[in-house]
């Protein structure tokens, strides 16, 4: 069922619940199961911020915050980043797709 009646804000706040779930996924199951890279401190804390700020950013979205587009331009910044970094560690193709994909739909909702 949809929260919103704008698809714009729907389509990024399925981007962003579907980006927080594999991120927190990964990083608490493949990552602490594979090491060495995978729990490299920085790459590990860009997984967990970015699981952080997409579920942010769904709940500002969700409660037509006026902050909305601040935060999704934030989020695109950080899935950005976490998808860099994920893509240069193997086994981590997928959610590399995930950020990049929900930060294209935060930059959408940021312009």
């Amino acid at each position: 069922m949809s929260h919103t009646t704008d698809p714009n804000v729907q389509s990024c706040v399925d981007a962003c619940n579907q980006c927080y779930q594999t991120c927190l996924h990964e990083a608490m199951n493949h990552c602490l199961e594979s090491g060495g890279k995978h729990v490299a401190p920085d790459h590990f804390r860009l997984m967990m911020n970015c699981a952080e700020i997409c579920q942010t950013s769904v709940n500002f979205m969700l409660s037509n915050s006026a902050f909305s587009n601040h935060l999704c331009r934030v989020c695109a910044e950080v899935c950005d980043a976490c998808a860099k970094s994920c893509e240069q560690i193997s086994g981590m193709e997928d959610c590399a797709k995930v950020c990049r994909e929900c930060a294209e739909s935060c930059r959408r909702m940021a312009a």
